[in-house]
Parts: C-alpha cells; sequence; structure tokens
C-alpha cells in the first residue's frame, strides 16, 4: 500500500481517536474519521503485542492491507480509517479476515452499497 493511503504519524492517530466514531465486532475494531478534503482514503493499523510474536503480527497486518487492496472501489474516499486487530485474529486466515473486517465495515458504514446486477451469480443457459 502506498504511502498516501497509509495513516503513519501519532498525532493523525489521536485525532481519529479523539474525533472519530468506532464499531467493533469481536475480532475487529474500526475508527473512522470523515475528511471531505482527502481524495482517496487512508488506514493505520494497530496490532498488539498479546496477539502474537512479530511474525504473526505482520501476517495479520498483511491480511488487513490485501483486504483493504480488494476493498478499493467500495470505499467512501473521504475518510480516515484505524484498524485495531482483536485476540482472535491470531487463529484466522485471510477469507476470515476479510469476512470479519466485511462485517465491522458495514456496521460502520464505510462500504457503499453494491449494485443489484454485481452480487446476482450468472446464470449460464444451453
Amino acid at each position: 500500500m502506498r504511502k498516501e493511503f497509509r495513516v503513519k504519524k501519532n498525532k493523525d492517530f489521536q485525532e481519529i481517536f479523539k474525533k472519530g466514531m468506532s464499531v467493533a465486532n469481536r475480532q475487529f475494531v474500526v475508527y473512522t474519521l470523515k475528511r471531505p478534503d482527502q481524495v482517496h482514503f487512508r488506514i493505520g493499523l494497530s496490532v498488539s503485542k498479546k496477539i502474537g510474536n512479530a511474525v504473526m503480527r505482520n501476517q495479520i497486518k498483511r491480511y488487513i492491507r490485501q483486504a483493504f487492496h480488494e476493498f478499493e472501489g467500495q470505499l467512501h474516499n473521504a475518510a480516515d480509517y484505524v484498524i485495531i486487530a482483536r485476540k482472535p485474529t491470531a487463529e484466522m486466515d485471510f477469507f476470515e479476515v476479510k469476512k470479519s473486517l466485511t462485517h465491522v465495515l458495514k456496521l460502520a458504514k464505510a462500504l457503499k452499497r453494491a449494485k443489484n446486477n454485481e452480487n446476482k451469480p450468472v446464470r449460464e443457459e444451453n
């Protein structure tokens, strides 16, 4: 993920925590802060040492970044997101992480609604 898509500074994290709204499920806490002047979304990640060793924490962060990369067209662009991973994420694979993030982002109303035609399966006629 490119630098302009990341929240890195402590000042930015603190502002998102104070002014943003939070939504959670068992695996993740997501803070969102709308930024109308911003062209694209930014994400910040927080994975505690309680979750596992460095290898495990980096793997979880890679999963989250990949999930956001796949959500790119569906997310509201003028916002910052901070994702905090909770302990159950240590036992999850990528698809479970993506499903859980989808759930929590829908709760936060961060995902745009999909058009009706996109989610319907395509039927092949013989």
